[in-house]
């Protein structure tokens, strides 16, 4: 079972300064629009076959829009030998219930 992390927990977990690993799985054009702060972006479909390319931090929160296919994203990471199941878990609502400021990728179109 994959825990839902509420957005205002993950915040304030940000904002405390933890060590939490935003995945955001979105495509890149929906990641560059906006993501939550310090976010990496492994869109869902490349992440079966990057999912080695990252050392995955002590807690890991997967982010996609509606915080349906993070779950199955968060339960792949998971199943990952050199991470701990424990340690990924879902945002629930994803960006639909992040009320909060979002980094944007790219400022050329101010």
């Amino acid at each position: 079972m994959v825990e839902e992390i509420p957005p205002e927990e993950l915040k304030e977990k940000l904002e405390n300064g933890e060590d939490v690993q935003v995945v955001d799985i979105r495509s890149e054009p929906e990641y560059e629009r906006g993501h939550v702060p310090g976010a990496i972006n492994v869109p869902m479909n490349e992440l079966p076959s990057r999912i080695d390319e990252y050392d995955w931090g002590d807690e890991v929160v997967v982010a996609c829009p509606i915080g349906q296919s993070s779950i199955q994203a968060a339960r792949l990471i998971g199943s990952y030998e050199d991470v701990d199941a424990d340690a990924v878990a879902s945002m629930a609502g994803g960006y639909r219930e992040w009320e909060y400021d979002l980094e944007s990728g790219s400022e050329s179109d101010t």
